[in-house]
């Protein structure tokens, strides 16, 4: 079985390449959908990682103002009085929030901030916090290892605490400048350290700090870009599905449509309209609606007309069968003479009928591939009437045609099936109209439309018959005609040729209620 949709051409490429999406050739349209809107949240994600330099800025503003604190605080400590040194550093400790440590210049621990006083911060034991620290941690690893962030060493206090232990005292003493560094304690909150010498050789003053207060800030914007991710996901999430059930839901409603009526399970089956869409999808639905409609009713035309061919055509077939079969078990000359009139008269009519037929059904098709030209319908009428002069067509009418002035008449056509149109309605008049009788042509503009009308002063055409005369093979012949002269194609030729230039053809009355019937075709003026 084929597949229900076709989607490419005979050659196997996409017949519109430029409307390709190779990328996405396998997803559907509402995973597209997602895929774009959630892509425009993890570019909203990135601020998660911008947070983390913000917290590389915060750390190295906090290691700068370390060492500036410690060299006001060596120089103080320097200037001061020896025996005030134990009061001042934990004067120096509780206002910085810091542990600070003398170092003898033997590298000797002379005095600890935190042996004078309580200590000012304490590291937090990771497994005694609750769940979510973990969770937040693990975050902060992620985030770390995706931007790769230069990887800090966890803090541990020596086992012997002198001088020679911390390497921010020897880098300190070698450059005599205060020197700081930064660890992580064991929750991962970040240890400032700095270290410096004291002037005169005095020893090493060494500084540590839990600023935990830089990992709760940058933990708390972190919280807050979360919520903010998560709340326009939840929303982009929704409206993508919005977009899905009004943009694919009613697409694939119309697929489906399309291939039911592909198939031709039905002759009720239709394409939904969805009048109350005035998108594109709802002019797609009006369009494949349309199509759909207009495809059936060429189906059923085409149903109608082969029937009609059939019946047209079983008529002289059955006549010539009829008289072939009379040759045989006939001997008298005379009627074998007329029995072979009959034969070429069913011969002529049904070679008639199939060239009429062949001209009837090729109409539409040579319409479609037609190229428009603007058409002066008072010189082709003009030219149209001298050649019937020429092989005397008129049959003993006369024709008044009233000559529009210069491409006062214009119209866009296919001269060569217009010129077909009005030679089969002046057959029609002709035929119609008494011995001597008047056939009349007006051709004149009427607002956007050139209006033609050829009036015959025949029987004229019953109001109740207006509109069965252009159907196929309708024949309704003038008294003392001769029986199938006509394909009865002519008007339907002539109509299906009017509308496919978007005009109109119809027969009125005429006017001052004369005999006879009034054809008037109306066509698009050529701007």
């Amino acid at each position: 079985m084929e597949p229900d949709i076709a989607t490419q051409n005979d050659s196997g490429q996409d017949s519109e390449s430029g409307l390709s999406l190779r990328w996405s050739a396998r997803l559907s349209l509402t995973t597209r959908i997602l895929v774009v809107n959630v892509l425009a949240i993890a570019l909203l994600a990135g601020g998660l990682f911008y947070l983390n330099n913000y917290r590389d800025r915060l750390t190295e503003e906090r290691l700068t103002q370390a060492r500036l604190q410690l060299t006001i605080v060596a120089d103080a400590l320097s200037s001061g009085d020896i025996a005030n040194r134990d009061a001042l550093v934990e004067q120096f400790a509780s206002h910085l929030g810091a542990r600070l440590r003398l170092y003898a210049p033997d590298g000797r621990k002379v005095i600890d901030s935190f042996e004078l006083a309580e200590p000012t911060y304490q590291f937090v034991d990771p497994d005694a916090e609750p769940l979510r620290k973990d969770a937040a941690r693990m975050l902060d690893k992620t985030i770390e290892s995706v931007v790769f962030t230069t990887q800090i060493p966890n803090f541990s206090e020596p086992a012997n605490d002198v001088a020679g232990a911390w390497s921010e005292l020897e880098t300190a003493e070698r450059k005599s400048a205060a020197v700081s560094s930064v660890s992580y304690a064991p929750d991962r909150t970040p240890v400032i350290v700095a270290g410096k010498s004291l002037p005169d050789g005095a020893g090493s003053i060494l500084l540590t700090a839990n600023a935990r207060d830089i990992t709760r800030i940058v933990r708390a914007e972190r919280a807050s870009v979360l919520l903010v991710i998560l709340v326009a996901a939840t929303i982009s999430i929704l409206l993508s599905l919005f977009l899905a059930r009004t943009i694919v839901r009613p697409i694939r409603k119309l697929a489906v449509a399309a291939v039911r009526v592909r198939m031709g399970r039905s002759d009720e089956i239709a394409i939904p309209r969805m009048p109350g869409r005035r998108d594109e999808i709802g002019q797609l639905s009006r369009a494949l609606s349309d199509m759909s409609a207009a495809l059936r009713h060429r189906i059923d035309a085409t149903e109608a007309f082969a029937a009609d061919v059939s019946h047209e055509i079983k008529n002289p077939l059955a006549s010539l069968r009829s008289a072939l079969e009379g040759l045989e078990r006939v001997d008298d000359p005379d009627l074998q003479k007329q029995l072979l009139d009959v034969a070429n008269d069913d011969v002529r009519r049904i070679d008639r009928l199939i060239n009429d037929i062949s001209d009837a059904s090729r109409v539409d098709a040579e319409l479609a591939r037609a190229k428009f030209e603007p058409i002066d319908i008072g010189k082709m009428l003009e030219q149209l009437l001298a050649a019937r002069e020429q092989r005397t067509s008129n049959l003993g009418v006369h024709i008044a045609f009233a000559r529009p002035a210069k491409d006062v008449a214009k119209v866009m056509g296919d001269g060569g099936r217009l010129e077909r149109v009005f030679g089969n309605l002046l057959d029609n008049a002709v035929s119609f109209s008494p011995e001597g009788g008047l056939v009349e042509i007006l051709a004149t503009p009427d607002g956007d439309e050139i209006v033609i009308h050829i009036a015959d002063q025949g029987p004229g055409v019953a109001p109740d018959q207006r509109e069965q005369v252009f159907q196929r093979f309708h024949s309704d012949r003038p008294d003392g005609e001769a029986f199938g002269k006509h394909s009865g194609l002519g008007l339907a030729i002539a109509k299906t040729i009017v509308e496919g230039h978007q005009g109109e053809i119809r027969i009125l009355d005429r006017d001052g209620g004369e005999s006879g019937a009034c054809f008037e075709i109306r066509l698009p003026k050529a701007l």
